[in-house]
């Protein structure tokens, strides 16, 4: 025990520590008797400090040789009977109600009532619908993707341009859905940009109707990877609100910030989450991170380039949700865009379908499923997975999409069409419109 004792000592003295009091300006803000102080009758020698002065006394000796004064920083007395601190006395008990912001449960829903009611309407009618809010009539695009030109002059080759969308025609209604789907490389998102304006079209029209305003509808895109659409040194409430402050929408920066809180909670988010980085959220909180972003600039017109494509399924099924409410509410116009059929019947009033450049068929959602006419379409709609029938004995459709930069005469189609004729290889089938309103782009369809 005795070396015990002494190993402890040492260590104390080592580090500079005290039993009763040391330390460089340490010590007891006031001894509760004489003989606990220092230099009283019944004090305990302590183990010499480090911190020792230069006269050769230490801080303990030194202090036992003055007259015991009051600590200057906690202001104690020194012949007080206890070693007490002084605390400050309590708050005082909140006489008055917190204010009405502070007790607010959805600070979206003012917002979203007040564009309501600037757009004139909560309920989109039948005749709201029947107006188309986006019109393109044979949209054409062509990108250059030829070797540069000392290469091209060296080997002799010639330039090569690839037809990324050829002559497409199509009408999203206001306050609708149309949904454009088909395998990868045909287009789908190509189109995306050249209705939000990222891309110059080549040929052809892109037509908005006028908005509230008189002006064009103003229209915002939804991109696939949310992560690479955020930017990774900003905060949330950055990033929302720069539409804000590039527009000149809100004049103060309090309304700034009441407006990104506001859109924080309309996707399901909480205020706090505005201090977040993007790399704290999952994949479904940074897709709603996105879609607040592209909701502050209060648009009429989104383009929903495959949001849901990189989330699970639960995820999807809630920002799909999320979606549907936001149009329900605000009154909102979709083009979505998308290769999963299960996503489009859910979200769409209207389907076009892609492929190589081509819409080959567009009709009614319900229509298009119950009855689909392109061979393409079906082929699209036997690899939608049933629990309720199975297809396991399905014979697959063989070949792969061609390339883009040598695509099939006649019909795009045909290399891999069961149904081919010498025509579909020859003759570029054109768009007709069936009596019950679908569009379909093949020989071999008719009315019967």
């Amino acid at each position: 025990m005795q070396g015990e004792a002494g190993s402890r000592d040492a260590g104390d003295a080592r580090y500079g520590r005290h039993r009763r009091g040391g330390g460089p300006r340490g010590g007891i803000v006031c001894w509760p008797a004489d003989r606990d102080r220092p230099g009283g009758t019944g004090a305990s020698r302590t183990a010499p400090s480090l911190y020792a002065r230069p006269d050769g006394l230490d801080s303990i000796t030194w202090r036992a040789r003055g007259k015991a004064q009051s600590d200057r920083w906690l202001d104690a007395p020194a012949g007080c009977p206890s070693a007490r601190m002084r605390f400050q006395s309590a708050l005082q008990i909140r006489r008055s109600a917190l204010p009405a912001r502070a007790a607010r449960i959805d600070p979206g829903r003012r917002w979203r009532e007040r564009l309501l009611a600037q757009r004139g309407r909560h309920r989109m009618t039948t005749s709201s619908r029947n107006t188309a809010a986006l019109t393109v009539d044979g949209l054409v695009k062509t990108f250059d993707v030829s070797a540069p030109w000392l290469n091209r002059v060296v080997e002799r080759k010639p330039r090569q341009f690839l037809q990324a969308v050829n002559d497409i025609s199509f009408t999203v209604p206001a306050g609708g859905c149309l949904s454009i789907v088909g395998e990868s490389g045909c287009g789908k998102s190509t189109v995306a940009r050249l209705v939000t304006g990222l891309y110059a079209p080549t040929g052809g029209e892109v037509r908005f109707a006028p908005g509230r305003s008189g002006a064009p509808l103003s229209a915002q895109m939804i991109f696939q990877d949310p992560y690479a659409s955020l930017n990774p040194r900003w905060r949330v409430k950055n990033i929302i609100a720069e539409p804000l402050r590039e527009l000149k929408l809100r004049n103060t920066a309090a309304e700034i910030t009441e407006r990104v809180e506001e859109l924080l909670v309309t996707v399901g988010l909480s205020v706090s989450d505005g201090e977040k980085f993007p790399h704290e959220f999952s994949g479904g909180q940074r897709q709603r991170i996105s879609i607040a972003r592209a909701l502050a600039s209060e648009p009429e017109f989104l383009v929903c380039d495959e949001p849901t494509s990189a989330l699970d399924v639960s995820v999807q099924a809630q920002v799909l949700n999320l979606m549907r409410r936001l149009q329900d509410e605000l009154g909102l116009t979709y083009l979505f865009i998308s290769h999963d059929m299960s996503v489009v019947r859910h979200m769409s009033d209207r389907i076009a379908v892609m492929y190589l450049g081509r819409i080959v068929e567009e009709g009614d959602t319900e229509e298009l499923f119950a009855r689909p006419r392109h061979p393409y379409t079906q082929l699209l709609l036997q690899t939608i997975p049933s629990i309720d029938a199975p297809k396991r004995d399905q014979e697959l459709v063989g070949g792969e999409v061609p390339s883009p930069l040598k695509p099939p005469s006649g019909c795009t189609f045909h290399p891999r069409c069961p149904l081919a004729t010498v025509r579909c290889s020859a003759e570029v089938p054109e768009v007709r419109r069936l009596s019950n309103g679908t569009r379909v782009a093949c020989h071999l369809v008719t009315d019967a």
